[in-house]
């Protein structure tokens, strides 16, 4: 009866166990690059405050376009009054209630006004394509910004498989060196060195397994994912450098071209220039075309002593109709007009020195990523050759120790030489590999792994 009572308690125990470890499973978000690009390109606060500027933009637009069309708008009003009226001329006041009403439509069209409304449409079309282009560019910073946080996390990931290779070659060399001591082949001192060695590996497997979280958490926080979010990235399979690193000024016209900094430098130079012909403007007349159609009636409600017209007949009798035009010539305006033009002669002046800030500025980023490109390869090769090197040292230091041709102490050395050139290979690899990323970036190449 009591094992089958322990029986029944499992059951239960695994029935509510696995929905709870499958729920915590699925719930992982394991994303690959791209998918970190996409979910930062509709997630992004930054991003997403940048669109909201863009329809912004986009209803100013529409605003500046409704400019072209009549206006329109329409009024009514009634009046009810009391008040004592000598309507008949005897001299006996009576109080009187009576009610008038007065309808308008209105409506006005610009036809001159120095070409203001035209040049204010394009100006604001500008604005609206260089809002968007905003949204362009902060998508490339968030795009590199990921891209190096990815790096980093795979690049922990590495350092933390090698470490982990590292303890258990350790862990045998432990081993073996108990049996030699067993054995009286080596003195208990060697065997205490590997043993303080393997425990130094397993704190240092501890730190790379702490480094991994916080690189996470990092490229997390990057992402802007809340923080209930259990987060993890794809491991690539390869990560290939490419020895051939294209040219300089070919890289660089590629970027001037298809980067948007440069031409929103460009269209802020002519949103500048529109805005010079839009002070200019206000030195010009401006014709106006007004119509308006109306009509109204009047009527004593109390106490009438007159013959009231009915008020289908009043109004018909009263309906107005009126064209005009307005002709505005500016003459002096406290030189509001002059001061226009010239703050905007400045903010042209400003825009071209922008313009300029923004071609150097790409070029130069362009010129360092290509160095920093190839001195990380340079980097990188040096590496290798070293790492193959020390390899090949520390493997016949360990098959010289196995042999008794060495003691701990200098395979421990050889040991740190191995760690260290293995260190240093990783770093140099995923080094090269971001910076060809990012050159590769600004000529015009997709970022995938």
């Amino acid at each position: 009866m009591k094992s089958f009572a322990s029986y029944i308690f499992c059951l239960v125990g695994i029935f509510f166990c696995v929905p709870l470890h499958s729920q915590t499973k699925d719930d992982t978000k394991i994303w690959n690059l791209e998918d970190c690009f996409q979910y930062a390109a509709k997630h992004n606060l930054d991003i997403n405050t940048l669109k909201l500027n863009e329809q912004s933009s986009v209803q100013d637009l529409s605003a500046a376009k409704g400019s072209k069309i009549p206006s329109l708008s329409a009024s009514a009003n009634n009046i009810f009054n009391n008040s004592k009226n000598n309507a008949s001329g005897s001299g006996d006041y009576t109080r009187q209630l009576s009610s008038s009403g007065t309808y308008w439509v209105n409506s006005s069209l610009v036809l001159w006004n120095g070409n203001y409304i035209n040049n204010n449409i394009h100006q604001k079309d500008l604005l609206t394509k260089s809002a968007n282009l905003s949204i362009v560019q902060s998508t490339n910073n968030s795009i590199l910004q990921i891209t190096q946080s990815y790096l980093t996390v795979l690049l922990a990931k590495e350092n933390l498989k090698y470490v982990t290779d590292l303890v258990a070659t350790t862990e045998a060399l432990v081993k073996k060196s108990q049996l030699l001591y067993d054995a009286g082949s080596i003195a208990r001192t060697n065997l205490l060195q590997l043993q303080a060695q393997l425990s130094s590996d397993n704190y240092l497997k501890v730190q790379s397994e702490n480094t991994i979280r916080q690189n996470i958490l990092a490229l997390k926080q990057l992402l802007q994912l809340p923080s209930e979010t259990v987060f993890d990235i794809v491991t690539p399979t390869s990560l290939e450098i490419v020895n051939l690193v294209p040219e300089l000024k070919m890289v660089q016209q590629n970027a001037a071209d298809n980067f948007p900094n440069v031409k929103i430098g460009m269209m802020g130079l002519d949103i500048a220039s529109l805005g010079i012909e839009k002070a200019k403007a206000g030195f010009k007349p401006t014709l106006a075309a007004n119509a308006a159609i109306g009509t109204g009636y009047y009527d004593i409600l109390s106490n009438n002593t007159l013959p009231s017209t009915p008020y289908l007949n009043q109004t018909s009798n009263n309906f107005y109709q009126s064209l005009g035009f307005n002709l505005a010539i500016p003459i002096f305006s406290n030189r509001i007009n002059r001061t226009n033009l010239e703050k905007a002669k400045i903010g042209y002046s400003q825009a071209n020195i922008t313009l300029d800030n923004d071609k150097l500025m790409l070029s130069q980023e362009v010129e360092q990523a290509y160095l920093n490109t190839t001195n990380a390869q340079q980097a990188y090769a040096a590496a290798n050759e070293q790492l193959n090197a020390v390899t090949e040292i520390y493997r016949i230091g360990n098959a010289q120790f196995k042999l008794g041709g060495i003691d701990s102490f200098t395979l421990l050395q050889q040991r740190n030489q191995y760690i260290q050139a293995v260190q240093a290979f990783t770093q140099a690899k995923y080094t090269a590999i971001l910076q060809q990323k990012i050159y590769e970036f600004y000529n015009g190449i997709k970022i995938t792994f």
